[in-house]
């Protein structure tokens, strides 16, 4: 346990208190996201691991600034504020830590995440880790006990079975993270979340960007072996792998985030040329937060490296597939918007787009994803809306949709 205060040297600034709840929305859309995120409760791990390792469990402490951070494995993790905006007026938009109390109990509290789903007129959300945990369980994998780190990833699985998708199963889309210090531990627990109804993992983009084995190295074979047995979509967030690269006095949040398109177009490349795609049709992978724009340049680039440079014509020896046809088989993507790019969605395939709304980060929608999505994709056909709001993500992750009296279903097509 810690016994003095840590010092981070961030100075902790003045906010100015959260923003009173906003009207709910008219519902037109029936809309589900599939990429959200929930900020780790302080109880999260309370009474959740083998006694030998719970007093080791990561827990949230007190700097010497007045900041809360988590503190595990002897390392601390900031609660960035630019991940949990909702609620907030613009000038507390910012990079610091942030406090519980500075947040909308929405990001960490499931029954007020209910509440802010239905002023925003979300169906269902798929909810991507936060800062302790990394999008995709990496600070647990990397923990310098392997035991205490598959232990703090089951009960981060746990007490999301329990306390964010059983007390609304038909709103939350569970998806879970797994073990990446060992391959087969890291299989098995896919499949025990397999069998409880997940339906999703998050997985680092590219692996060897955070001192993982590549995707070439057949490390990876269980695990992806276990995604494609249980019908587990591979969920790639973009970030995961951490931010793009650039000098040390580039602006990072600005530059970092100007270049997520291009941390998802490399992911992806990366992802298809493994060929675990090939090796398991089934495979499912889905793109999150990297949009839509990069998706039409990118399956242009796979048809000319075939038929000009020769590159991949025995991609798929079997089925005798191109690469861009394994893109489209095995690949999902969302977007916010991408108005200037909209219009390669017949390039890209409508079915293989789905719709984001963010929530709690700086660039997510809430309260107004119905006037956004109408805004940006209004004009579209009937059925490219339907699917694009809510009927890939619904198909992709096996989810249902809402009863016909349900508000919610506004935008069925069967209504």
């Amino acid at each position: 346990m810690t016994t003095k205060p840590i010092t981070l040297g961030w100075r902790k600034t003045e906010t100015h208190g959260l923003l009173p709840d906003p009207d709910p929305r008219p519902i037109t859309y029936t809309i589900i996201s599939v990429d959200d995120h929930l900020v780790e409760p302080p109880d999260m791990f309370e009474g959740r691991l083998p006694a030998k390792y719970q007093p080791l469990a990561p827990r949230v402490v007190e700097t010497a600034e007045g900041h809360e951070v988590w503190h595990f494995d002897g390392k601390i993790f900031l609660q960035v504020g630019l991940n949990a905006v909702v609620g907030r007026p613009r000038e507390d938009w910012k990079v610091e830590p942030t406090r519980f109390d500075e947040m909308r109990p929405g990001c960490y509290d499931i029954r007020a995440r209910l509440r802010d789903m239905d002023i925003n007129g979300v169906w269902a959300s798929l909810n991507f880790p936060s800062q302790i945990t990394g999008f995709c369980g990496s600070v647990f994998s990397r923990c310098s006990d392997p035991g205490l780190g598959l232990a703090v990833t089951q009960a981060w699985n746990d007490w999301f079975y329990d306390e964010w998708y059983s007390p609304a199963p038909e709103r939350i889309i569970p998806m879970g993270i797994t073990f990446l210090g060992d391959a087969e531990q890291g299989a098995a627990e896919i499949r025990r979340n397999a069998e409880r109804g997940f339906r999703a993992v998050t997985l680092p983009e590219e692996p060897h960007r955070i001192d993982l084995p590549s995707l070439w190295s057949g490390w990876w074979d269980p695990i992806i072996a276990a995604c494609a047995e249980t019908e587990t979509v591979i969920s790639l967030h973009v970030g995961s792998a951490g931010v793009a690269d650039m000098p040390d006095d580039a602006p990072k949040v600005q530059l970092g985030a100007t270049l997520f398109g291009q941390l998802s177009l490399g992911a992806c490349a990366n992802w298809l040329w493994s060929r675990y795609p090939v090796r398991y049709p089934s495979l499912k992978i889905a793109m999150s937060e990297g949009g839509i724009g990069w998706v039409a340049m990118l399956l242009d680039r796979l048809e000319n490296i075939v038929d000009r440079s020769g590159y991949g014509q025995q991609f798929d020896d079997k089925t005798g597939l191109r690469p861009a046809d394994v893109l489209r088989r095995n690949f999902w993507f969302c977007t916010i918007d991408d108005p200037s790019t909209l219009c390669t969605r017949d390039t890209i395939g409508v079915d293989n787009i789905c719709f984001e709304t963010d929530y709690p980060h700086g660039d997510g929608t809430w309260p107004d994803s119905q006037a956004v999505f109408g805004q940006f994709y209004g004009d579209l056909r009937p059925d490219e809306i339907a699917k694009i709001s809510h009927e890939n993500a619904a198909a992709l992750y096996r989810h249902p949709l809402p009863p016909p009296d349900s508000p919610f279903a506004a935008g069925l097509r069967s209504r």
